[in-house]
């Protein structure tokens, strides 16, 4: 059982890097992700710092094994989010193969790092988020 510990450690580190290597690429490369903000959305530049700057605290809250629950659970909810409002209109509407194939990577992309954080929020049993009593 403690193989698995060391394991599932390691992968939750994994993640974390991944995460804020994503946050710092929006807040390097903000203007290659403007063209994903839907342009009724208000705002503009700024969905992608705010994007970079959530992925960068999901991190640092992975690494630091604190508030996991809270970030596993609203990052889950934030990738969904491009799922369905970004990645799937993309497919949809993609007039060219490459594109199609591309925004497919992407669905499934966020939604396997969706569901890890979401197995990542529901194992912190020691962080209560106080929605339930069962943890």
């Amino acid at each position: 059982m403690k193989h698995y510990h060391i394991l599932s450690r390691i992968a939750i580190y994994l993640l974390a890097v991944v995460m804020i290597i994503f946050g710092t690429f929006h807040f390097f490369n903000p203007h290659d992700l403007l063209v994903y903000v839907p342009p009724s959305l208000p705002g503009g530049i700024l969905w992608a710092y705010f994007t970079g700057t959530a992925f960068i605290l999901v991190g640092i809250a992975l690494i630091t094994n604190n508030m996991v629950k809270a970030a596993g659970y609203l990052l889950s909810a934030l990738l969904m989010l491009f799922v369905l409002t970004i990645h799937v209109p993309n497919y949809l509407n993609a007039g060219d193969h490459e594109m199609k194939t591309m925004a497919l990577i992407n669905i499934l992309k966020d939604t396997a790092i969706a569901a890890f954080a979401m197995h990542i929020a529901a194992g912190a049993y020691h962080q209560h988020l106080n929605l339930d009593n069962s943890d």
